[in-house]
C-alpha cells in the first residue's frame, strides 16, 4: 500500500491545491484578518503590569482562538468534501477504482492532500498568537493544548467531510451533510473551551486527552468505511455514473422515507409524472423540480432531514420550554438550517447547465429571460423554504402549549417574518453566484462565503467592538451594522412571558434607559427590526434586478449571434 512517498493521488493532489492562486490569497487574507484582530485589541495602556495576569489578554487569546477554530473548521469541508465528488464529476471516478492502488490509499491520499492545507493555515496563525504570550494571563501550555485540540478537530472534520464525498455524487450534496454533521460539534467544543476557562490545568488536560480521542473514534471508523466503499462501490453506469433506482433507494433507506404522493412530502416532492405537462406550465420550474433537484436521488435530503429535526427536539426543549429567555437562539437555529440547506437548490441552477453545455441552447428558446429566472429562483425556494418551515412546528406548539407565549404573538410574527425573508435571502444569493461562476462547487462556496459576511461578520465585528473599545464613536455604527444580519433580529424582540418579566425588565432598564415603549416594545426594538426589513427588502430587489438585467444581457447576444 502506497501512503505517502510514492502516493500519486497525495502527489497529485498536493500539486493542483497547493499551487492554486486561491491558496496563497486565502493564506495572505487570513494572516491578515488575526493580525487586524489582535492589532486592535491589543492593550492601549502606556504601562503593563505583567504581574497581574490581566483578564484582557485571556479574552484577547479566548476570541482568538475560538475564531480560529471556527473559521478552520468551517473551512475544513471546502477542501475536503470534494475530494472523492470531484472524482465523479470529473468523470475519472471509474478510472480511478480500476487503477491498481488499494483503497486506502486512494482516501489517505485524499484525506492528507485536503487536510495539509489547512495545516498550513492553522500553524502560520502561531507567530501571531505568541505575540500575546508576553502580556500575561495565558501560558505556553493552554497555546499548545489548544492547537491540538485544533488539529485533532480539524482531522476528524476532514474525514467526516471524505467520507460524506463517498456517499453522495455531487460536491454541494457532501457540502450541506458535512456541515449538517460538524456545526454540532463545532458548538460543542467552543461550549466546552467557554466553559472551563476558569479551570486552568483541568481544562488543559482535558484538551489533549478527550478532544484527540473523540477524533480518532471518529476518523478511525469513517476512514476504514470510506474504504470499504471504494473496494465495493456501487453499480456504475456510463461516464462513471450511480445506476440509480428510486423504488430501490426508497426500500433499502434508513429511517425517513420520502413518500412522494402523501403530505407533506408532496410539498417539496412533486410526485412522478405519469402524463403529458399542462398547457401553461413553466417548462424550467417542472425540469427544476422533478429532474435537477430530485433526479439524484433524496438521500441527502433524507439526511438533512434527520438530522435537522433530531437536534430541533432537544432545541426546542431546551430553548422554548426550559428556559425560555432563550427563544430567539432557536429561531437563530432554524435560521442557520436555511443558511446551509438553502443555497444547495439554487447555487447549482445555472452552473449546471454551463456544465452540461446546455445553456445557449436554453437561452435561445422561445422562453423569456423572466421565465427562465423565476422557474429556477422558486423551485430552489420552494424546497428549502419548505424543509425550513418544517422546523418552525415546535414554536408553533409552545404557543399552543404555554398561554403566556399568547402575550408575545407579536413577537412571534416578527420571528415567522425573519426565517421567511432569510429563505428568500438565501436562495437570491445562491442564484446570484449561480449566475455570475461557472462552477457548481465554486458558487457554493462563493454563497456561503457571502452569507457569512451577511449574516455574522456585523455581529462578531459587533461583539468585538463592543468587548474592547465600547466608548468609540465607531462602536456605535458597527452597531447599526447588524441591521443585515437576521440573528440579530432574532434577538432584537423580547417573549413577554411572566417567570421571565424581571429579567426581562432589568435587561432593558440596562440596554434601553433612554428610550420610550409602543406596545410593549421599545422605540430601538422596532427601529432596528425596521432597519432590517428595510435593508433585507432593498438588498433583495437589487439582487434579483441585477439578476434579470445579466439574463438580458446574455440574451440580447446570444439572440443576436443566431
Amino acid at each position: 500500500m502506497l501512503f505517502v512517498g510514492e502516493n500519486p493521488v497525495l502527489q497529485r493532489e498536493l500539486l493542483v491545491n497547493l499551487r492554486t492562486i486561491r491558496s496563497f490569497i486565502l493564506l495572505a487574507v487570513y494572516q491578515l484578518v488575526l493580525a487586524g484582530v489582535v492589532y486592535l485589541a491589543w492593550p492601549k495602556d502606556f504601562w503593563l503590569d505583567l504581574t497581574e495576569n490581566p483578564d484582557s489578554t485571556r479574552r484577547l487569546v479566548d476570541l482568538f482562538f475560538l475564531g480560529n477554530y471556527i473559521i478552520v473548521s468551517l473551512m475544513t469541508p471546502t477542501f475536503a468534501a470534494g475530494a472523492i465528488t470531484g472524482e465523479k464529476e470529473r468523470k475519472t471516478f471509474e478510472m480511478l477504482l480500476a487503477s491498481p492502488l488499494h483503497p486506502t490509499s486512494i482516501v489517505w491520499g485524499k484525506l492528507t492532500a485536503a487536510l495539509t492545507h489547512l495545516a498550513i493555515v492553522v500553524f502560520s496563525s502561531l507567530p501571531v498568537v505568541m505575540l500575546c504570550l508576553p502580556l500575561g494571563g495565558v501560558s505556553i501550555y493552554e497555546v499548545l493544548a489548544a492547537y491540538v485540540g485544533l488539529i485533532s478537530s480539524v482531522i476528524a472534520f476532514g474525514m467526516i467531510s471524505v467520507a460524506c464525498g463517498g456517499f453522495f455524487k455531487r460536491t454541494s450534496a457532501a457540502l450541506v451533510v458535512s456541515y449538517l454533521i460538524i456545526l454540532p460539534m463545532v458548538l460543542c467544543v467552543i461550549w466546552f473551551w467557554s466553559f472551563t476557562s476558569t479551570f486552568g490545568e483541568q481544562r488543559i488536560n482535558l484538551t489533549v486527552s478527550l478532544l484527540p480521542g473523540f477524533a480518532g473514534a471518529i476518523a478511525i471508523p469513517l476512514f476504514y468505511i470510506t474504504a470499504a466503499r471504494l473496494l465495493y462501490p456501487p453499480d456504475l453506469g456510463g461516464q462513471s455514473g450511480e445506476v440509480l433506482d428510486l423504488e430501490q433507494e426508497s426500500e433499502r433507506s434508513v429511517g425517513l422515507v420520502i413518500q412522494r404522493d402523501q403530505f407533506p412530502d408532496r410539498l417539496f416532492v412533486p410526485p412522478l409524472r405519469k402524463s403529458l405537462m399542462e398547457d401553461g406550465t413553466n417548462p424550467v420550474y417542472d425540469k427544476e423540480m422533478r429532474s435537477e433537484i430530485f433526479g439524484q436521488g433524496t438521500l441527502m435530503l433524507r439526511m438533512a432531514i434527520q438530522i435537522s429535526m433530531l437536534l430541533a427536539i432537544v432545541l426546542m426543549a431546551i430553548f422554548l420550554f426550559l428556559y425560555r429567555t432563550m427563544a430567539p437562539w432557536y429561531i437563530c437555529y432554524v435560521i442557520l438550517f436555511n443558511t446551509m440547506i438553502g443555497p444547495v437548490f439554487s447555487a447549482g441552477s445555472v452552473t449546471s447547465e454551463r456544465e452540461r453545455q446546455t445553456l445557449d441552447l436554453l437561452l435561445t428558446t422561445i422562453l423569456s429571460p423572466w421565465k427562465i429566472l423565476w422557474g429556477k429562483y422558486f423551485s430552489g425556494l420552494r424546497v428549502s423554504s419548505v424543509l425550513t418551515a418544517f422546523l418552525l412546528w415546535p414554536v408553533l406548539l409552545a404557543l399552543i402549549m404555554v398561554p403566556d407565549y399568547w402575550k408575545s404573538f407579536p413577537t412571534i410574527l416578527a420571528y415567522l417574518l425573519i426565517v421567511a425573508l432569510t429563505c428568500v435571502t438565501t436562495s437570491n444569493i445562491a442564484l446570484m453566484c449561480s449566475t455570475i461562476f461557472h462552477r457548481t462547487s465554486t458558487s457554493l462556496v462563493a454563497t456561503y462565503m457571502l452569507l457569512l459576511v451577511l449574516f455574522l461578520v456585523p455581529l462578531a465585528s459587533d461583539y468585538f467592538a463592543q468587548s474592547f473599545f465600547p466608548s468609540e464613536r465607531t462602536t456605535q455604527w458597527i452597531h447599526w451594522s447588524t441591521v443585515a444580519s437576521p440573528y440579530a433580529a432574532a434577538h432584537q424582540f423580547p417573549l413577554f412571558v411572566d417567570d421571565i418579566s424581571d429579567s426581562m425588565t432589568t435587561w432593558r432598564q440596562a440596554s434601553y434607559s433612554d428610550e420610550g415603549a409602543l406596545w410593549g416594545y421599545t422605540f430601538r426594538d422596532l427601529q432596528h427590526f425596521l432597519g432590517y426589513l428595510t435593508f433585507t427588502i432593498l438588498f433583495n430587489a437589487v439582487v434579483f434586478l441585477v439578476m434579470i438585467w445579466m439574463f438580458h444581457a446574455r440574451w440580447r447576444v446570444s439572440a443576436s449571434s443566431q
